[in-house]
């Protein structure tokens, strides 16, 4: 017998008892958007390569490294998308979306690169994305940056902290860069072999290294904020007081960059400690000169992206309990007898137009009693309902509670179950 097929490693399956938590998150994510004014948008996974060596830049690891790159039929090379950003900007400027407008945008769904799985850290994995355009002053940062923390707030989430750094004009960026470089090169026989090759191809990463044994050497190189130019200055002392104002803590973080070329001025990150390495949940920034790059006008850009699969660990921490109750059913229809059988869908579908909150599962598939009861249990119901021999001669329904403390067994007319199920699990008319 062969070896049943499985995933490839690094794309992984969410299963029922935990999308749950994944469908609550991503209910609560487009509430809160929603309610600052952002619209979705829907990208197409694939897009051309030359979108992502253009935007991201060819010497970063993404490009040069991690990127899932194939040859269509015609010819073209074509790649899965690595990150959003690239195409939502591309989109935009396909659709005319950014002519005398602005736009608030979201997008959700599978981004793929091709790392080493971890946890936290996966080949496929999911991402929602925000991108504000047509917007330059540092309002619309201090947005986002609001708009992440609400929700935090609204998830439950507690132990996270905001990281803030500017990056600085792209004239300004590339002197800092000759100066870092000339500090690095110095000091070259300290490095590891990765900021080695960094040194020629994008210094600015090095600051970004996790390795212990660089702390020393990242510690005295030049920081970026000491070399900004006056606008990009201004820029951030503005949103720093916005941020303020608002009761919005944060950290300045001068070793903070982002591994995407497009970055420029604001770069933010939220991180927490619960996840272990994979700290960063959330991380974006502004990219002025992105749709320049693109082939488009100049225009402004500031956007952010999330991880889902961390949140989601991040919210099994905070509340384990939480993807199992809401995946669970309320009610569990135990159907024994002929009679029973046939008449016990047409019940549980008149419970679900009465209460279309109420999670009703059926059971099918046949057995007695003692069967069907353990089935019940093992569900994570709150009550079984019983429709036997008994309850279809009296035109009644038993109630069974299947937790503790919920009280006995009792027998209810049909026409008083969906009465007697709404007050007992809180739910709306």
């Amino acid at each position: 017998m062969s070896k049943p097929f499985q995933a490839i490693r690094g794309m992984n399956d969410i299963l029922p008892g935990e999308s749950a938590q994944w469908q609550r998150l991503e209910a609560t994510v487009r509430e809160v958007l929603a309610a600052y004014g952002y619209g979705e948008i829907r990208l197409p996974l694939v897009e051309k390569t030359e979108l992502f060596t253009r935007s991201i830049g060819e010497v970063t690891d993404i490009v040069e490294k991690e990127m899932y790159t194939f040859a269509d039929r015609n010819g073209d090379s074509l790649t899965l998308r690595p990150e959003g950003t690239a195409g939502c900007a591309r989109a935009c400027l396909e659709h005319g979306l950014l002519h005398h407008q602005t736009q608030r945008l979201w997008y959700a769904g599978p981004m793929f690169r091709y790392e080493k799985p971890q946890k936290g850290r996966y080949r496929q994995f999911h991402q929602i994305g925000v991108e504000a355009y047509g917007m330059a002053g540092p309002d619309i940062d201090a947005e986002l940056i609001a708009l992440t923390a609400r929700l935090w707030r609204r998830l439950g989430i507690r132990d996270v902290t905001l990281q803030l750094n500017s990056l600085g004009s792209s004239a300004a960026r590339a002197a800092y860069r000759e100066r870092l470089v000339a500090y690095f090169t110095a000091r070259r026989t300290e490095l590891d072999e990765d900021s080695q090759r960094r040194l020629t191809t994008n210094p600015l990463r090095i600051l970004d290294s996790k390795n212990p044994a660089l702390r020393g050497v990242l510690a005295d190189a030049p920081a970026l904020l000491d070399h900004l130019d006056p606008e990009a200055q201004t820029h951030f002392d503005e949103l720093r007081a916005l941020l303020d104002a608002a009761g919005i803590v944060y950290e300045i973080n001068p070793r903070l960059v982002r591994g995407l070329d497009y970055y420029s001025k604001t770069v933010f990150e939220w991180v927490t400690d619960a996840l272990g390495a994979q700290g960063t949940i959330c991380a974006g920034g502004r990219y002025d000169g992105l749709l320049e790059q693109l082939g488009g006008p100049a225009t402004p850009g500031v956007g952010f992206a999330m991880g889902l699969e961390r949140l989601v660990a991040l919210l099994a921490t905070a509340d384990p309990s939480a993807a199992e109750s809401d995946a669970n059913p309320h009610v569990y229809l135990i159907r024994v007898g002929d009679a029973a059988q046939r008449d016990g869908l047409a019940l549980a579908e008149r419970l679900r137009d009465q209460l279309p909150e109420l999670r009703l599962r059926m059971h099918c598939g046949g057995g007695g009693f003692k069967a069907q009861f353990r089935r019940a249990d093992h569900s994570g119901a709150h009550y079984a309902l019983i429709l036997g021999d008994d309850e279809m001669a009296s035109d009644r329904v038993a109630l069974k509670p299947l937790r503790a403390a919920q009280g006995e067994q009792i027998t209810l007319p049909r026409e008083q179950v969906a009465v007697h199920l709404r007050a007992a699990l809180d739910l709306t008319a």
